[in-house]
């Protein structure tokens, strides 16, 4: 697709598209198990480490939830980085694959297994090979990228996964913060100032 091949965008075809994004986000939170995303929680607060892994948007949506883990406290690295250590016995390892098949997070969360440590899946696929390598599965009923019939989804790829990817684990950020009665100045203390 070129800009020559895209046609004026009107006002109608924007509010539509905006009603669809917001909506199908809705119907994924309404399918979230809280349950499970509570114990997640759990895991990460004794965790002594948290990593996080995914690819493209969902590794972007990673690494912001990566930040507010940190600003909750949590000694937390972005698997990748060059300062990131070796993850070890207890730590948690949140990886995020919609189609829970993608080669390097399901070898990192292999790894991690195998160092003794707590792996989180974030996936569409409940038996996928990274949810049957996870600690905890956290199911988000999305569409993965391949849906291009638009059965779960009218967006493009995976956009519904990595964007429920960010809204779910920033809401599993709230509710961190909530509990702890942490107020938000003293979250604020751990926020970068090298910029």
């Amino acid at each position: 697709m070129t800009q020559s091949t895209v046609k004026n965008l009107d006002a109608s075809i924007f509010s539509d598209a905006t009603r669809a994004v917001v909506g199908e986000v809705d119907r994924v939170r309404a399918g979230v198990q809280s349950p499970a995303w509570t114990r997640a929680g759990a895991l990460l607060l004794k965790a002594p480490t948290v990593f996080t892994i995914g690819t493209g948007r969902s590794g972007l949506a990673l690494q912001m939830a990566a930040m507010r883990f940190m600003h909750l406290g949590l000694p937390t690295h972005v698997v990748g980085e060059v300062t990131a250590p070796a993850i070890g016995e207890r730590d948690v390892l949140v990886a995020a694959s919609g189609s829970g098949s993608t080669a390097r997070v399901v070898r990192a969360a292999e790894t991690a297994r195998k160092q003794g440590a707590d792996v989180i899946a974030l996936t569409t696929a409940p038996d996928s090979a990274l949810a049957k390598t996870a600690t905890e599965v956290l199911v988000i009923p999305a569409a993965d990228k391949q849906d291009f019939d638009g059965t779960a989804s009218v967006q493009y790829a995976g956009s519904l996964f990595e964007q429920s990817v960010l809204l779910i684990t920033d809401a599993l950020f709230h509710a961190l913060w909530k509990t702890s009665g942490t107020q938000a100045t003293e979250l604020w203390r751990l926020h970068a100032n090298l910029e």
